[in-house]
């Protein structure tokens, strides 16, 4: 019953979801097309019986890849669905893995279009990353005997009282969970507050501490700012949204009356703002370049835009400093262990509940600082920028942290590999 009424006010509210599709589609193209996959309506896949993982969007896909990596080096003969929600992320997808996995958009909630779906790819196991709890996408599965695990799974305070109030109708869908692998003990506190009994869940780490630095992307870092002087100083604000260019722009104006030879790399988060950010940094008045015009920073740039998808390691590593986006806007962050794998030191800004374990770690460790707005962002780069060995010793306790970290995949995999035999 409950889950009818959910459905129902789910079908109401439909028609505004497609708006907004539409509206944003506007702006990428990329959002109309393939539409039809949302609504479970795609080509059959020549599959047999896939491990179906979801994920919402690049952050997602980034935790997935190697959990997906080790299932195929384990599992090399069995066949493997992604789904997805945004373009952004379907594009990465493809230069992650290109056509080892079959990847179709995740569909609307409701039942006729999770039924569609299923129809078409009948998986026998689905792996959620983080906390994407969709009831139909959970209960349709658990109908086909398909057991549901959640992986590298967070459950910030927040959400966690909001499924508090809802248990009495939701208890269903979480008890039917066969396993919650979460990132930390708080994590599993409060997954545990919502009913889930403990055998269920498993403290595992993050998979984000698992992160690969290639010797590619260092080797790249060293050639995008080799024509730099050798003064130069590069800052780096990836990730950034809509609200936060505008601060960031602003603070690399003043930093640069005191430091004139700093160079801004900007990475905006979402491929359809490229353009105005570029048109924003024009507009302070900033040599601006980008990378699919320009290919490297040159000697005269003032701020790079970074206009492509999947090099943001590369960047990085170009980098001497790091600020993380989403964390000015009520976003919650974004993923800080990237930087930190680098022996970036990084700021952010308040912000930072979608990583509250991870910033935690790296504050305490002072790899890590907060700014609470546009001049303390200033003031937290002007002291790295004005003493390079306190930077130095910030970045290299950020990466000490991020090694500490490591093991989480492995720790995944004890825990689905028996379920994957048995599958």
């Amino acid at each position: 019953m409950i889950r009818l009424l959910y459905s129902t006010l789910f079908a109401i509210c439909l028609p505004f979801v497609l708006l907004k599709l539409y509206m944003r589609g506007l702006k990428a193209p990329e959002y109309k097309a393939r539409r039809m996959e949302r609504f479970g309506i795609f080509d059959r896949p020549d599959l047999d019986e896939a491990i179906w993982f979801h994920t919402v969007s690049v952050g997602e896909l980034l935790a997935a890849e190697p959990i997906i990596r080790e299932v195929q080096a384990r599992f090399p003969s069995q066949s493997i669905v992604v789904t997805t929600m945004t373009p952004t992320s379907s594009e990465l997808l493809y230069k992650l893995f290109g056509d080892s996995v079959f990847h179709v958009y995740a569909p609307y909630d409701l039942p006729i279009c999770v039924g569609a779906f299923l129809n078409r790819v009948k998986p026998k196991f689905l792996i959620i990353m983080e906390t994407e709890l969709w009831p139909n996408m959970i209960h349709k599965s658990q109908q086909r005997d398909c057991p549901v695990v959640v992986a590298n799974a967070r459950l910030s305070e927040r959400s966690a009282a909001g499924y508090r109030r809802l248990s009495p109708v939701i208890g269903w869908m979480l008890d039917g969970l066969s396993l919650v692998l979460c990132q930390y003990q708080a994590d599993a506190d409060r997954f545990r507050s919502l009913g889930i009994a403990a055998s269920k869940i498993h403290v595992t780490g993050s998979v984000k501490y698992d992160i690969d630095v290639a010797e590619s992307a260092l080797a790249e870092g060293k050639d995008i700012r080799s024509s730099l002087p050798e003064s130069s100083r590069v800052w780096i604000a990836a990730s950034t949204h809509d609200g936060e260019d505008e601060i960031v722009l602003s603070a690399h104006e003043q930093l640069r009356r005191e430091y004139p030879d700093l160079v801004l790399i900007l990475v905006p988060r979402h491929p359809e703002r490229f353009e105005s950010a570029s048109a924003l940094s024009n507009s302070h008045g900033f040599v601006t370049h980008q990378r699919t015009i320009d290919e490297t920073l040159q000697a005269t740039t003032e701020v790079f835009v970074l206009d492509t998808m999947g090099e943001m390691m590369s960047f990085y590593s170009a980098s001497d400093m790091a600020f993380v986006g989403g964390s000015f806007v009520a976003i919650g962050g974004h993923n800080p262990i990237e930087p930190a794998a680098l022996s970036l030191p990084v700021v952010m800004g308040p912000e930072i509940y979608n990583f509250e374990a991870i910033c935690g770690q790296l504050i305490e460790a002072e790899g890590m600082q907060i700014a609470k707005d546009r001049d303390e962002l200033i003031q937290v780069l002007s002291q790295w920028m004005a003493d390079p060995d306190k930077a130095r010793l910030a970045g290299s306790s950020a990466a000490a942290v991020v090694a500490s970290g490591r093991g989480a995949v492995a720790r995944v995999m004890t825990q689905l590999a028996p379920l994957l035999d048995r599958a």
